[in-house]
Protein backbone atom coordinates (compact mmCIF):
# COMPACT_ATOMS: atom_id res chain seq x y z
CA UNK A 1 0.00 0.00 0.00
CA UNK A 2 0.86 3.61 -0.99
CA UNK A 3 0.15 6.23 1.21
CA UNK A 4 0.36 9.82 0.20
CA UNK A 5 0.27 12.92 2.29
CA UNK A 6 0.50 16.92 1.41
CA UNK A 7 2.65 18.11 3.32
CA UNK A 8 3.62 21.69 4.76
CA UNK A 9 6.72 22.24 7.18
CA UNK A 10 6.38 18.99 8.56
CA UNK A 11 2.33 19.21 8.97
CA UNK A 12 -0.39 17.77 7.33
CA UNK A 13 -1.31 20.70 4.35
CA UNK A 14 -4.41 22.40 5.17
CA UNK A 15 -6.17 21.82 1.78
CA UNK A 16 -5.24 19.72 -0.74
CA UNK A 17 -6.58 21.38 -3.84
CA UNK A 18 -3.18 23.66 -3.30
CA UNK A 19 -0.44 22.03 -1.55
CA UNK A 20 2.99 22.14 -3.82
CA UNK A 21 4.78 18.52 -1.73
CA UNK A 22 3.51 15.02 -1.14
CA UNK A 23 4.93 12.50 0.86
CA UNK A 24 4.68 8.71 -0.13
CA UNK A 25 5.25 6.21 2.18
CA UNK A 26 5.28 2.38 1.08
CA UNK A 27 4.18 0.52 3.61
CA UNK A 28 3.67 -3.51 3.89
CA UNK A 29 1.26 -4.42 6.75
CA UNK A 30 1.30 -1.33 8.44
CA UNK A 31 5.47 -1.43 8.37
CA UNK A 32 7.00 1.12 6.68
CA UNK A 33 9.20 0.27 3.61
CA UNK A 34 10.20 2.91 1.58
CA UNK A 35 9.31 6.99 1.85
CA UNK A 36 9.82 9.86 -1.02
CA UNK A 37 8.45 13.44 -0.87
CA UNK A 38 7.43 14.62 -4.51
CA UNK A 39 6.58 18.12 -6.24
CA UNK A 40 2.94 18.21 -6.50
CA UNK A 41 2.71 21.23 -9.49
CA UNK A 42 -0.38 20.20 -10.90
CA UNK A 43 -3.17 23.15 -10.44
CA UNK A 44 -6.10 21.58 -12.23
CA UNK A 45 -7.98 18.59 -10.21
CA UNK A 46 -7.94 16.08 -13.35
CA UNK A 47 -4.05 16.63 -13.67
CA UNK A 48 -3.79 16.56 -9.94
CA UNK A 49 -6.13 13.15 -9.39
CA UNK A 50 -3.36 11.70 -12.25
CA UNK A 51 -0.48 12.64 -10.90
CA UNK A 52 -1.73 10.75 -7.25
CA UNK A 53 -2.41 7.73 -9.68
CA UNK A 54 0.66 8.10 -11.67
CA UNK A 55 2.36 7.69 -8.10
CA UNK A 56 0.45 4.32 -6.93
CA UNK A 57 -0.80 5.82 -4.40
CA UNK A 58 -3.47 4.28 -2.77
CA UNK A 59 -4.47 6.19 -0.01
CA UNK A 60 -4.44 9.49 0.40
CA UNK A 61 -4.18 11.37 3.92
CA UNK A 62 -5.57 15.06 3.99
CA UNK A 63 -6.87 17.99 4.97
CA UNK A 64 -9.69 19.88 3.43
CA UNK A 65 -10.08 18.63 -0.10
CA UNK A 66 -13.12 19.84 -3.05
CA UNK A 67 -15.95 17.69 -3.70
CA UNK A 68 -14.67 17.15 -7.37
CA UNK A 69 -11.09 15.91 -6.92
CA UNK A 70 -11.77 13.44 -3.49
CA UNK A 71 -14.70 12.38 -6.52
CA UNK A 72 -12.07 11.62 -9.40
CA UNK A 73 -9.84 10.45 -6.72
CA UNK A 74 -12.56 7.76 -5.96
CA UNK A 75 -13.07 6.94 -9.19
CA UNK A 76 -9.37 6.03 -9.66
CA UNK A 77 -9.45 3.23 -6.52
CA UNK A 78 -7.75 6.13 -4.38
CA UNK A 79 -9.03 5.94 -0.53
CA UNK A 80 -9.51 9.54 0.69
CA UNK A 81 -9.03 10.11 4.43
CA UNK A 82 -10.00 13.98 4.91
CA UNK A 83 -10.19 16.60 7.21
CA UNK A 84 -7.30 15.60 9.25
CA UNK A 85 -4.94 18.06 10.51
CA UNK A 86 -1.29 17.93 12.43
CA UNK A 87 2.36 16.65 12.69
CA UNK A 88 2.69 14.99 9.70
CA UNK A 89 5.01 11.72 11.17
CA UNK A 90 2.54 11.77 13.84
CA UNK A 91 -0.91 11.01 11.27
CA UNK A 92 0.97 8.52 9.65
CA UNK A 93 1.74 6.54 12.66
CA UNK A 94 -1.68 6.67 14.00
CA UNK A 95 -3.15 5.88 10.64
CA UNK A 96 -0.94 2.68 10.22
CA UNK A 97 -2.22 1.69 13.89
CA UNK A 98 -5.74 2.05 13.09
CA UNK A 99 -5.53 5.04 15.16
CA UNK A 100 -7.79 7.10 12.48
CA UNK A 101 -10.43 5.14 13.19
CA UNK A 102 -10.46 4.76 16.68
CA UNK A 103 -13.73 7.51 18.18
CA UNK A 104 -11.19 8.06 21.06
CA UNK A 105 -8.09 9.07 19.36
CA UNK A 106 -9.67 10.47 15.82
CA UNK A 107 -10.93 13.93 16.90
CA UNK A 108 -7.54 14.55 18.19
CA UNK A 109 -6.06 15.37 14.59
CA UNK A 110 -9.32 16.75 12.96
CA UNK A 111 -9.01 20.00 11.47
CA UNK A 112 -10.68 22.58 13.25
CA UNK A 113 -14.11 23.49 12.85
CA UNK A 114 -14.82 19.82 11.49
CA UNK A 115 -16.00 17.35 14.62
CA UNK A 116 -18.08 15.03 13.67
CA UNK A 117 -18.41 15.70 10.21
CA UNK A 118 -14.55 13.63 9.37
CA UNK A 119 -16.30 10.62 9.50
CA UNK A 120 -19.30 11.44 7.10
CA UNK A 121 -18.31 11.67 3.53
CA UNK A 122 -19.95 14.11 0.84
CA UNK A 123 -23.34 13.28 0.83
CA UNK A 124 -23.16 11.24 3.50
CA UNK A 125 -20.95 8.60 2.52
CA UNK A 126 -18.19 7.34 4.68
CA UNK A 127 -14.12 7.62 3.98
Amino acid sequence: MKIALPVWEGRVSPVFDTARRLLLVDCDDAVEVARSEEPLTERLAPRRAARLMDLGANVLICGAISRPLASMLASYGIQVVPFVSGDAEEVLSTYLSGGLRDPNIAPRFLMPGCRRRRFRGHRGQRY
